[in-house]
C-alpha cells in the first residue's frame, strides 16, 4: 500500500494548513482533495488516500476542524487545491471526494468551485442550514452522490429530494441509493465495493 505523509503547508500569501497525502508510484493522472469524516484524518482516511494513490491519483486531505464552517471548508479546500497545482497537477484534472461529514463538504465545494469532478459518500441532513437541497441546486462541478438507505442521516425520501435538486443544475450529476448500506458503507461490503468502483469511474470519466 502506498505510504501517506503529513506536511505543514505554508503559502507565500500567509495561508497555512496541515495536509496528509499519498503519491502514485507511477504517472499522476490528476489530483484529488479528500475531505475527511468527523474525527479527523483517521486510519480509515489514510487507507482511502493510499487507495486513491494506488489508482494513480495524487490525493491530499486537508486537516479540518471538528465542526468546520462552510467558509472554513472552502478555504481549506482552496489551499489543498493550490498544493496539488504546486505539485504539477493541471487545473482540469482536479477533483474532490468526501465521506460522511466530508460528503456534505464535497457537495458544498462542488457548488462553489468549478472542478473536474466531485463525489460525496454519505452526508448530513437535507434540512440543515444551508440545506443540501439548496446547495445541490447551485452545483457547478460534475457531482456523484452515494447514499445508504440503512443509515440514520438521510432517509430515502431526502435522498430523492437531493437527486431532483442536483438534476436541475447545469452539470452532470448522478445520485445512487444503496438499500442495505449505512452512511459509512460498512454494513454492506458488496455496496461498499460497488460504491468504490462508481467513485473511480466518475473520476475516470470526468478527469481526462
Amino acid at each position: 500500500m502506498t505510504q501517506t505523509h503529513t506536511e505543514h503547508y505554508a503559502r507565500d500569501d500567509g495561508r497555512v494548513i496541515d495536509l496528509t497525502y499519498a503519491e502514485p508510484d507511477n504517472v499522476v493522472r490528476g489530483g484529488l482533495v479528500v475531505l475527511h469524516e468527523v474525527g479527523g484524518v483517521s486510519d480509515g482516511v489514510r487507507l482511502l488516500i493510499s487507495s486513491l494513490a494506488a489508482e494513480g491519483w495524487l490525493a491530499a486531505a486537508p486537516h479540518l476542524a471538528e465542526a468546520p464552517t462552510p467558509d472554513a471548508v472552502l478555504a481549506a479546500t482552496d489551499i489543498a487545491l493550490a498544493w496539488l497545482v504546486d505539485r504539477g497537477v493541471q487545473a482540469d484534472l482536479l477533483g474532490v471526494v468526501g465521506f460522511d461529514l466530508g460528503g456534505t463538504a464535497a457537495l458544498l465545494v462542488a457548488a462553489n468551485r468549478k472542478l473536474g469532478a466531485a463525489v460525496s459518500v454519505g452526508g448530513h441532513g437535507v434540512d440543515e442550514k444551508p440545506g443540501l437541497v439548496d446547495i445541490a441546486r447551485e452545483l457547478v462541478s460534475p457531482w456523484l452522490g452515494l447514499y445508504g438507505d440503512a443509515g440514520d442521516e438521510l432517509s430515502a425520501a431526502e435522498v430523492e429530494k437531493l437527486r431532483e435538486a442536483a438534476a436541475a443544475s447545469r452539470v452532470a450529476t448522478n445520485v445512487v441509493r444503496y438499500p442495505g448500506a449505512n452512511h459509512r458503507f460498512d454494513a454492506d461490503p458488496d455496496a461498499a465495493i460497488e460504491a468504490w468502483q462508481r467513485t473511480l469511474s466518475w473520476f475516470d470519466a470526468h478527469l481526462r
